[in-house]
């Protein structure tokens, strides 16, 4: 999930109250023993740059900071408010706050160790590849991109990066949680037997509102779309991409596989911004595996984050919020419920990040499963806006790309 914190609302199961007591708590995790890479020692700190100083932007900051292996040392937002309130809680340098829609080109100007890019998605691939080219280790946030040009460039940055034995880090939360991870060793161990089905749900209620009543007062303004993107269709990728990818991207990790095509519909309710608020899709697999995803970002009684996989000899169960546990004819696993997949998440990535660049392990396996799962969202997406059939190939061929007025922003 990539939403400021403060948008979450209240009937959600991580309601604000709840996500401000456990981000306090977040356990930090030991640093691994010494040893020097890249000039960079297990005994000091990694010098990081924060590109995008939004609320999830601070808040995953201070999650790097309590990490204990991490140096704040220069921000970039394009709003100078942003930059200058993130700097001055982190006492970052006035010479490293930098503002405008090239400010994240003069932090790489600096002698930086590694970058977080949590800006709008749609500025992540630029911002990616640069970085890389600058020769930061690069920690980004889901989805990498908004378009299927935007995923072929990330794919390609996740290479340079281990060309250039600089580490490239998404951050995906359910992939960095032990329970999700050996309810995927069952199904790929074939403990469930064949998968037949997999559902796939994102279902929550009403959310940006603070962000609709902002964009209501100059629905074109660039600047106020670049503040209200979050229900920006071209900033972030609309919902299936920007938040309904946590769901799918489980999909794909259970099934190991892209989807062949997909067929959708959807629309939008609740009457401000571009992107959607509801989608339903059916997607085919490989092996005549179908999925049936929906999601509403809508509405109040309800709300779960949740895939789950059917086989012929039991189920698998996964909640965002809640239990995860398979069942089989002859046994199964229990998981548990889950305290808080958002922070704990986040909290292991940010420690594998640190031991990758301080063990030198450039191998940079989360760049192709995000990348997949990212594509599969925008097949969605293309198959919803047409109410219709598109493959996999036909998408790719398209390579359509989202545009923002970028002419119209301060450089």
């Amino acid at each position: 999930m990539n939403a400021d914190p403060s948008t979450i609302p209240a009937s959600t199961p991580l309601n604000r109250r709840a996500f401000l007591a456990t981000t306090g708590s977040a356990a930090s995790l030991a640093l691994i023993a010494p040893r020097t890479a890249f000039g960079t020692s297990a005994n000091s700190k990694v010098s990081l740059g924060l590109i995008g100083c939004g609320g999830r932007g601070k808040w995953i900051a201070n999650l790097f900071q309590k990490h204990g292996g991490f140096e704040l040392a220069g921000v970039a937002d394009y709003f100078p408010d942003r930059a200058e309130t993130a700097a001055s809680e982190w006492k970052v340098p006035g010479s490293a706050r930098f503002s405008g829609l090239d400010g994240y080109k003069r932090l790489l100007d600096q002698k930086l160790d590694a970058v977080v890019i949590q800006s709008p998605p749609y500025f992540h691939p630029e911002q990616a590849a640069a970085a890389v080219d600058a020769g930061k280790h690069v920690y980004v946030a889901k989805p990498v991109a908004v378009d299927v040009p935007g995923c072929v460039s990330i794919e390609a940055s996740g290479r340079n990066a281990t060309g250039k034995k600089r580490v490239f880090l998404v951050d995906f939360q359910t992939r960095a949680h032990p329970a999700y991870q050996e309810v995927v060793r069952w199904v790929h161990t074939g403990r469930i037997g064949r998968v037949l089905t997999v559902e796939s749900n994102y279902q929550t209620s009403l959310m940006f509102t603070g962000m609709g009543q902002q964009l209501a007062q100059d629905p074109a303004s660039p600047e106020l779309r670049l503040r209200c993107w979050g229900i920006d269709r071209v900033l972030s990728g609309d919902i299936i991409t920007e938040q309904n990818i946590h769901a799918l991207d489980v999909v794909t990790w259970f099934l190991d596989a892209a989807p062949l095509k997909a067929v959708g519909t959807g629309g939008l309710a609740r009457g401000f911004g571009t992107c959607w608020d509801h989608f339903a899709v059916l997607y085919s697999f490989p092996n005549d595996v179908l999925t049936t995803f929906s999601s509403k970002q809508v509405g109040h009684g309800y709300d779960d984050i949740l895939c789950r996989v059917y086989g012929t000899e039991g189920t698998a169960d996964t909640h965002y919020f809640g239990e995860v546990w398979v069942r089989s004819k002859e046994d199964g696993y229990n998981g548990g419920k889950l305290a808080n997949l958002y922070t704990d998440g986040a909290v292991n990535n940010i420690a594998a990040f640190h031991r990758a660049i301080t063990e030198g392990d450039v191998s940079n396996p989360t760049v192709a499963p995000s990348v997949r799962s990212n594509l599969t969202t925008i097949l969605g997406r293309t198959a919803a806006y047409e109410k219709g059939e598109v493959t996999w190939a036909e998408m790719m061929r398209r390579g359509e790309r989202l545009d923002f007025p970028l002419n119209r922003l301060k450089a």
